[in-house]
């Protein structure tokens, strides 16, 4: 097949960007709610997300600088607290979902501008969105900075404290039933995909 090569500094920042998110796909999206050092709530959808490791479980996602250079509010709010929760959001949220990534002022809580309920966690001061039906509580771990400027990455890597995992998609295990979740991925632009029994496939380890 015929091939092109691309070098990010020719492209540009922007460029590369688009290129990335359209050549990384789908990306699932880690709903992440957080508390300012005054306490007011914060909610954000970050598609720089996957999971680390399960001893003990731990989570990636990277809030990418804005295009000016800042830190986005999610990640100010996690170093100064060391705590996050990441939630799922199932295709029937995915509007809500898309509108909490909106640049709303800092010290604005996503959760009363887009209607959604915080719920208390056990373990962290973050609110849980009582609407997902999958949340995970998380402590911070670490932050590695990798580039400085605009859209530069911030990993923030969380261990998982507890899952909470609404009863009906729970199969002996316990696993989630991927059938019946109706999870969401991100992809390039601004399309999305819906992962549907229909558009699954089992494929045992060899």
């Amino acid at each position: 097949m015929a091939m092109e090569t691309l070098l990010p500094e020719e492209l540009g920042v922007r460029a590369t960007y688009a290129l990335m998110i359209s050549c990384i796909a789908p990306r699932p999206i880690a709903w992440v709610s957080t508390l300012s050092p005054e306490g007011v709530p914060n909610l954000a959808p970050f598609s720089y997300f996957n999971a680390g490791g399960a001893n003990p479980p731990s989570i990636v996602f990277s809030p990418t600088n804005f295009r000016d250079g800042r830190p986005k509010d999610t990640l100010r709010n996690v170093e100064a607290t060391g705590e996050f929760v990441v939630n799922i959001a199932p295709y029937e949220l995915a509007q809500r979902m898309n509108e909490t990534s909106a640049d709303f002022e800092y010290g604005i809580s996503e959760f009363e501008q887009v209607g959604l309920t915080p719920l208390p966690s056990r373990f962290v001061k973050p609110y849980r969105v009582a609407e997902s039906p999958i949340q995970m509580e998380c402590r911070l771990f670490q932050v590695v900075r990798h580039g400085t400027g605009a859209l530069a990455a911030n990993y923030v890597i969380g261990e998982v404290l507890c899952f909470h995992v609404a009863t009906h998609l729970l199969k002996e295990g316990p696993i989630v039933d991927n059938r019946i979740a109706d999870f969401i991925g991100r992809m390039g632009e601004s399309w999305y995909c819906r992962a549907t029994p229909e558009s699954m496939f089992w494929l045992p380890r060899p």
